[in-house]
């Protein structure tokens, strides 16, 4: 029979008080652990959070990168510069970007983090410095276009100039030359038979079948602006159907008239010398001449320098 002493009792409660305190203690304990986990769960969580955030924050950066040389290409080429230093740039930048975007699926190391932010600050240097350069090409450009366009609108001047130049050098050509026509003055028309001897009338009327020859002589004005130098004189004999006489084997033949060809029957190569020189033709038609009124024109440097008529009965 077991007795229930105070000793055994007091026993009792010691066992009971060891054993609360003892699963108080575990308690805490397990609180503590889940405390240091979940802390430990939200620092890895902040730590991902903050790695995705980098990581997204450099792909931005390239992205923007990217676009800068982008642009940078795209302002060399409007300058009509092709530069392929730029285009190895953006796809270099390109396959970085595609590195980038494939963290999304794995690890984001600090080490990667490091390298891909070293080489972004090394575009970012790079990128400065071409934008440098590009600035200097464009004011560079801008004085070229200034100095081009001030040469051109000198040369539309000069063109100006010139051509006015031209066209009141060729008025004063042609006022030159129109001064300088020589004029046959005195025209006089006898005719010669056949025992070659001359005959003349005021009305210049003749007998057709007494003429052998027709003899034609002028003197040439005086004219200070014309040159003194070797001329040709061509005479045109024009019968009464308005056809001027015309046989290669009497000398005659082509010239021309304000670019057109005209026919001569005559011609003679002489020096004007200003002296009012006289001068004649002697034409032998070798046929019979046809009745009624003839026309004789005389022709120098392209002008019609006198005329006269005759009519043979």
């Amino acid at each position: 029979m077991s007795t229930n002493t105070p000793e055994s009792r007091g026993n009792k409660k010691l066992l009971i008080v060891g054993f609360i305190v003892i699963l108080t203690s575990i308690n805490g304990i397990l609180l503590y652990m889940n405390y240091q986990k979940k802390e430990k769960a939200e620092e890895q969580e902040e730590v991902i959070r903050v790695k995705n955030t980098e990581l997204e924050n450099q792909i931005k950066v390239y992205e923007a990168l990217k676009a800068d040389f982008e642009r940078q290409s795209q302002e060399l080429q409007a300058m009509g510069i092709e530069n392929d230093s730029l285009e190895s740039k953006i796809a270099a930048i390109n396959a970085d970007l595609d590195k980038l975007r494939g963290f999304r699926n794995s690890s984001f190391s600090i080490a990667d983090q490091r390298k891909f932010r070293e080489r972004a600050q090394v575009f970012e240097k790079q990128l400065v410095e071409k934008d440098k350069e590009i600035a200097k090409l464009k004011e560079d450009n801008e004085v070229l276009f200034t100095e081009n366009t001030t040469l051109k609108t000198t040369q539309n001047k000069m063109a100006d100039s010139l051509t006015t130049m031209k066209s009141t050098n060729q008025d004063l050509t042609e006022k030159v030359k129109l001064a300088s026509r020589l004029e046959a003055n005195s025209i006089t028309v006898n005719v010669v038979n056949q025992r070659g001897k001359e005959k003349d009338d005021n009305d210049n009327e003749f007998r057709a079948k007494t003429v052998d020859k027709i003899k034609v002589a002028f003197k040439l004005g005086q004219n200070d602006v014309a040159p003194k130098e070797p001329k040709t004189i061509y005479m045109r004999l024009i019968e009464p159907d308005g056809a001027a006489l015309y046989n290669l084997s009497t000398g005659s033949g082509t010239f021309q008239i304000d670019g057109e060809d005209m026919y001569y029957t005559a011609k003679r190569d002489i020096v004007f010398d200003n002296t009012q020189q006289q001068v004649s033709f002697v034409y032998d038609k070798n046929a019979a001449y046809k009745k009624g009124q003839h026309t004789i024109e005389l022709y120098a440097d392209g002008f019609l320098i006198g005329r006269s008529s005759f009519v043979l009965k």
